[in-house]
């Protein structure tokens, strides 16, 4: 299965980004692609076998979605390895570098919207996480 990949370097310490990434506090603040959508609700379940879920809509009330899966592995501060509620896999980790923690996502693509899409609107999100993160 073909996969998607985006990346950031976080300039800010490691403890910040696994919290910015992971507690839904956090997460509501960050999780959409562009200004007219948001993330109203985020819960997580930070351990092998629990549940994330993000509640993603538009900010107008026209539209909103659930986003979801399972992590299948949770190494704190190094890398999550979720199933997403349609079965894709997704893989996010965090590398300590000398510009800062770089994040790298990897998921594999739906069949819906074309891949250039699913990487614009994913490297979206991250860049949001990036400057909310470094702007805490």
């Amino acid at each position: 299965m073909q996969t998607i990949t985006v990346e950031a370097i976080i300039n800010v310490t490691i403890e910040t980004v696994w919290d910015c990434w992971t507690k839904p506090e956090h997460i509501t603040k960050w999780n959409y692609a562009s200004d007219d959508w948001h993330s109203p609700y985020a819960e997580n379940d930070l351990r092998e076998g629990g549940k994330f879920l993000s509640t993603m809509a538009a900010k107008d009330g026209s539209f909103s979605f659930d986003f979801w899966g399972i992590h299948t592995k949770v190494l704190p501060q190094q890398e999550i390895e979720t199933t997403l509620g349609d079965d894709r896999k997704m893989s996010v980790i965090f590398i300590q570098t000398n510009d800062g923690i770089k994040v790298v996502e990897t998921f594999e693509p739906e069949s819906q919207n074309s891949l250039e899409l699913q990487q614009e609107g994913w490297q979206a999100i991250l860049n949001n996480f990036k400057k909310y993160t470094e702007n805490l």
